[in-house]
């Protein structure tokens, strides 16, 4: 019979006693052991109290369901105290939760393993197997908890399995202590920043250079940020952040060192098996314009002329000299110039690639002018002659260059393509960048050009490509109209005289 009364004398106490409870049942035998001590979830006293009370109170602190509630919420959470942390202090991210795991005999560990890969645990760095410190023959399997059901057993098929190997279907719990390399990078800063605010983890990697592009609301936690994704992924030892929009005539932009290594900027990438070298605080790489640069590679032929107008370290330069395509690059940059040779070399294209150190309008009035002249003065010629010019900020402003920039009448149909990038904040970006390359050009593309997105570069900011045909009418200076005419301006005596000692020549 309960006495009832005796029952609300220790009501107060509950609290008190769950904690002794999950101490004594769910924590570590002493401070230091490395490894939980773990008790079944049914079969056991949980106390040395007995009765209805001890009965009622288990019922009410390890029912399956708010278990399994704890176990969702604290396996993908570091620990609440790391709220607003500047500074990265990675023993703040320890915390405990209980999973739900089988013990096993360690001699079918491998097989059993195997045949439950789908329900087991996946945490970054977390072991799936864990010793039994009281049993050397034992050994634990940890569960994810999200394919355990809430009645606390697996699904049909998983104890099958377990019955074909003469395992205990059984589920208990484990107390596991998660530390912060069991989270990822995304779970740390949803922790740290404040509530409600966007997280981003992305950035470009060069080499082992992380390029951060970071908000203002999360410029408090910029050392942390970067020191994060450092520690989350492999082979990143620096972290930096643009500190300015790339306004330069160089291209380059101001950056600052959140994390790693500040000392060494000059790094090594790889793009379709092209290697490019480069100090990355002085000059610019973006690996999101890998397909572009693809795109605009297969548009050429073994043989046709590439004129690379602002060449950078050489991501379209380089692999179009692989393509055994003539090359005449050319960046105002110094850094770039001196990197874009090194980058020739390093991928043995030297000898088909002709640098220049210009800028980009006199490059076009100059190298560009003299082999054109050349090639479209030829009665037979085979190969295409392409004009690329990749400097969206305002390379759209460089296409008046092309207005009669050569002499005499074109004796081939087949004039240069140019292949212009620029950005766009239009609602319809293509229109727009017709319309100011019309501008330009003193003439309409419509009907002839293509416009193509290259990627989206900010909200409402849009990275285009124009490509199109020079029209002979912008490049070839038209006939002067006073061509073949006797000049006006001199007196009627003077052009009777000359003429008439045509008709008549003295002898």
């Amino acid at each position: 019979m309960i006495n009832w009364r005796s029952l609300r004398i220790f009501r107060p106490l509950k609290g008190l006693f769950a904690g002794l409870l999950k101490t004594k049942y769910f924590g570590t035998t002493t401070s230091n052991t490395s490894f939980p001590v773990t008790r079944e979830l049914w079969g056991q006293s949980l106390h040395p109290l007995s009765g209805h009370l001890a009965v009622a109170q288990r019922k009410s602190i390890f029912t399956m369901p708010e278990m399994l509630d704890k176990i969702n919420l604290g396996l993908n959470n570091p620990h609440p105290r790391v709220r607003g942390m500047t500074e990265l202090n990675r023993d703040a991210f320890k915390r405990e939760v209980v999973v739900p795991a089988v013990k096993v005999n360690k001699d079918i560990i491998n097989k059993l393993v195997k045949s439950l890969k789908e329900v087991l645990i996946k945490r970054p760095g977390l072991k799936r197997v864990i010793e039994d410190p009281e049993d050397e023959g034992r050994r634990f399997i940890l569960l994810d908890p999200h394919k355990v059901s809430a009645d606390g057993s697996l699904g049909e098929s998983e104890q099958q399995i377990l019955k074909t190997f003469n395992v205990n279907p059984e589920i208990i719990k484990y107390n596991l202590e998660l530390t912060y390399d069991h989270f990822k990078a995304e779970e740390i800063l949803q922790a740290v920043l404040p509530e409600g605010q966007e997280v981003t983890t992305s950035f470009s990697r060069v080499g082992h250079i992380a390029h951060l592009n970071l908000r203002d609301h999360q410029l408090p936690y910029k050392h942390l940020i970067g020191q994060v994704i450092i520690d989350k992924n492999h082979g990143i030892t620096c972290a930096v952040n643009k500190t300015n929009t790339i306004e330069s005539a160089y291209r380059n932009f101001q950056m600052e060192v959140l994390a790693g290594d500040e000392a060494n900027m000059i790094t090594k990438v790889k793009e379709h098996y092209l290697s490019y070298e480069f100090d990355f605080s002085k000059v610019y790489w973006n690996p999101r314009l890998s397909t572009e640069h693809t795109r605009i590679i297969s548009l050429l032929k073994p043989g046709d002329f590439l004129f690379d107008v602002f060449a950078g370290v050489g991501p379209f330069a380089i692999p179009a000299a692989k393509k055994n395509c003539i090359v005449f690059a050319n960046d105002l940059n110094p850094e770039s110039y001196k990197w874009l040779k090194h980058n020739c070399s390093l991928n043995k294209v030297d000898k088909k690639v002709q640098v220049f150190n210009m800028d980009g309008r006199d490059f076009l009035k100059g190298p560009v002018k003299e082999e054109l002249v050349k090639q479209l003065s030829l009665k037979e010629r085979k190969s295409s002659l392409h004009i690329v010019m990749n400097l969206p900020a305002m390379a759209i402003d460089f296409l008046d260059v092309f207005q009669h920039l050569l002499d005499g009448e074109p004796s081939s149909t087949e004039l240069p393509t140019v292949h212009c990038h620029c950005f766009s904040k239009h609602d319809n970006p293509a229109q727009d960048v017709q319309e100011r390359a019309e501008a330009c050009l003193g003439t309409s593309l419509e009907g002839l050009c293509s416009v193509e997105l290259v990627r989206n570069v900010a909200p409402n900011k849009d990275m285009m490509c124009i490509s199109f045909r020079l029209p002979a009418e912008v490049l070839y200076k038209p006939p002067s109209p006073l061509a073949g005419v006797d000049n006006p301006q001199e007196p009627e005596s003077k052009r009777l005289r000359l003429t008439e000692e045509k008709v008549n020549p003295v002898a």
